[in-house]
């Protein structure tokens, strides 16, 4: 299941960075866990999670937190 929906992740990653900007992600070094880090308006954020939510229901485990760190990730990626 897992391969069957890599492509589907990948483009939603892909479509996010070109359209919204950057976002961190990979995974742990125990290789099953991982975690995505990007910034966005909490409308742009639950409109992305419910997308991933769609493409991942039944295979992975996942959730969403707010981390207030983001102005200070922002100004690092530039």
């Amino acid at each position: 299941d897992i391969e069957r929906i890599r492509p589907k992740i990948i483009s939603l990653v892909d479509n996010w960075q070109s359209a919204k900007g950057t976002m961190w992600s990979g995974s742990f070094s125990d290789q099953p866990s991982g975690m995505a880090v990007f910034e966005a308006t909490e409308q742009e954020a639950k409109e992305f999670f419910k997308k991933y939510e769609n493409i991942c229901s039944g295979i992975l485990t996942y959730e969403m937190y707010q981390w207030d760190a983001m102005p200070l990730l922002s100004v690092l990626s530039k």
